[in-house]
């Protein structure tokens, strides 16, 4: 249905995690908000992380003390606003004689817990490997090592709370509507976009937001007709899915020769998942893909530490995701920050704000930053997204232990896993979908029932199987192929039943 606002204060560019950021920041302040996306939400680099909400250690080697900083505040805060996605987790890292010294490592981690000026997390420790229920998985020789925490988080579920919450705050959110033309029109842009089925319209902004992530300078030049400020390089970082190969609740993180780290983290209870690489990659970001080269790099890691050793045919999911970074020549992607960087330009006529780089742990940082650089472009209200919970993440005291029990109680027609999947997805929004539940609907074999269904297409812009089962949620590692076709037949239904409502409403 066309929108028939005359002119947005912005128009956003791009549905990842710093699109979707910017436009709830934006919303939040009073501003007229678009924003589109040529497919999902969190389909490209957004849902290709390692699942963590961290500082980066590592980028203390880097001297990138300000980065690490940052990130560990905001890893403070989004403890916070989204509890329900956001978790602590304990990382090991077991000593490897022939690598970093163990001085190194105990004062790295020092620095870790003190940079950011104070955690609501333990402090890192120093752990005997033959005691510590961590140490069991791995090889012999690995007797000591260090623990410290960070967090894990779904990352693609924190891009659709952010989409969601944009959208109850007023903000079009349109995706599957591909950006195709931008023109500067007397202090104005007109936006030319184009809908999945062909549908094609104009929107007018006064700023436009480019936040196309990989994309970002083949938008400047071939839509909207500017040169970028910035050279960029594009890193591709791959991860592997194994069957859960520890029992208990810690992660890894493993040393290399070449000077990189390997996560190894329980994920999604029966799993663990392994990464990441760093390779220079040129090409369409859409198509990027695991290398063999890649599946060897990550298998000679673990196996390098785990008394179990993994082959190419254990793995059971893998997926590629693209990353921006600001370009140094010369030097190599592990070494190149992961900065963020904000270009307003105005050369053009009308204001356009590029987002280069930038990390999943800092996006609400850089969302509230690339908002306040327009304020002297467009009247808006103070920053508040520091202390605004994201959607469902309003859990009573107690936090996620304690709201399990209670929706136990609530629902105790839902079996206690599939209560813990739906809570860890959607908090206290799970009454949204415990509430249209007739207790008669279909349920389609991996979890998930038409209630869920109904409200990931009506509420979170589901429209494809694989929106539900890799990006809503991870239930793709589970669902087989009738489970799936199923899905895919209620959600083309629902639609067509969606279109005719439409048609009937016209």
């Amino acid at each position: 249905m066309r929108d028939f606002k005359l002119i947005y204060d912005i128009a956003i560019v791009g549905g990842g995690i710093h699109g979707c950021g910017i436009a709830r920041d934006a919303a939040g302040r009073g501003l007229s908000v678009y924003l589109c996306e040529q497919g999902d939400f969190a389909a490209a680099t957004s849902s290709s992380s390692t699942k963590l909400v961290h500082g980066g250690l590592r980028y203390l080697e880097n001297l990138d003390f300000r980065l690490v900083r940052d990130a560990l505040s905001e890893r403070e805060i989004l403890m916070r606003i989204a509890p329900h996605l956001v978790h602590p987790l304990r990382f090991v890292l077991p000593h490897h004689s022939g690598l970093r010294p163990a001085w190194m490592l105990r004062f790295g981690l020092w620095l870790y817990d003190h940079v950011a000026g104070g955690s609501s997390l333990p402090p890192a420790s120093a752990v005997d490997l033959t005691r510590d229920p961590a140490g069991a998985p791995l090889k012999p020789q690995y007797r000591r090592g260090f623990a410290y925490f960070d967090c894990s988080v779904d990352d693609a579920r924190l891009v659709i709370v952010n989409a969601v919450d944009a959208a109850e705050r007023g903000a079009s959110m349109n995706p599957r509507t591909e950006c195709v033309g931008a023109q500067s029109d007397g202090g104005t842009w007109r936006v030319q976009v184009r809908r999945a089925n062909g549908h094609a319209d104009e929107v007018r902004a006064r700023i436009l937001v480019n936040a196309t992530g990989p994309w970002v300078n083949r938008f400047l030049q071939a839509i909207a007709g500017i040169e970028p400020n910035l050279r960029v390089r594009l890193d591709k970082g791959s991860h592997i899915v194994v069957p859960r190969l520890f029992p208990h609740d810690s992660a890894y993180l493993f040393q290399n020769a070449d000077r990189r780290v390997v996560f190894a983290i329980p994920y999604h209870q029966d799993f663990t998942l392994i990464g990441t690489t760093e390779e220079d990659y040129r090409g369409d970001p859409a198509a990027a893909a695991i290398s063999e080269s890649e599946i060897g790099y990550l298998l000679d890691s673990a196996n390098a530490y785990f008394r179990l050793q993994l082959s190419a045919d254990k793995i059971v999911w893998s997926y590629s995701g693209v990353r921006t970074l600001i370009e140094q020549p010369g030097a190599e992607s592990r070494k190149l920050s992961r900065e963020y960087a904000l270009d307003l330009n105005q050369s053009a006529g009308a204001p356009i704000l590029t987002v280069y780089g930038g990390k999943l742990t800092t996006y609400r940082r850089v969302a509230e930053a690339a908002v306040a650089r327009l304020s002297p472009l467009v009247r808006m209200q103070p920053p508040w997204t520091a202390s605004a919970v994201l959607p469902g993440g309003d859990l009573a005291p107690g936090g996620i232990g304690a709201s399990i029990g209670a929706f136990a109680r609530e629902y105790p027609f839902l079996d206690r896993a599939n209560l813990r999947r739906m809570i860890f997805a959607y908090g206290t929004r799970i009454r949204r979908i415990a509430a249209s539940s007739t207790g008669m609907e279909r349920s389609f074999g991996c979890g998930i029932s038409e209630a869920e269904l109904r409200y990931l297409a009506e509420q979170e812009w589901a429209r494809t199987a694989e929106d539900v089962l890799w990006r809503r949620s991870k239930l793709g590692l589970r669902c087989g192929e009738v489970d799936e076709a199923g899905i895919a037949e209620w959600l083309t239904q629902n639609e067509e039943r969606g279109a005719r409502s439409e048609e009937r409403d016209f």
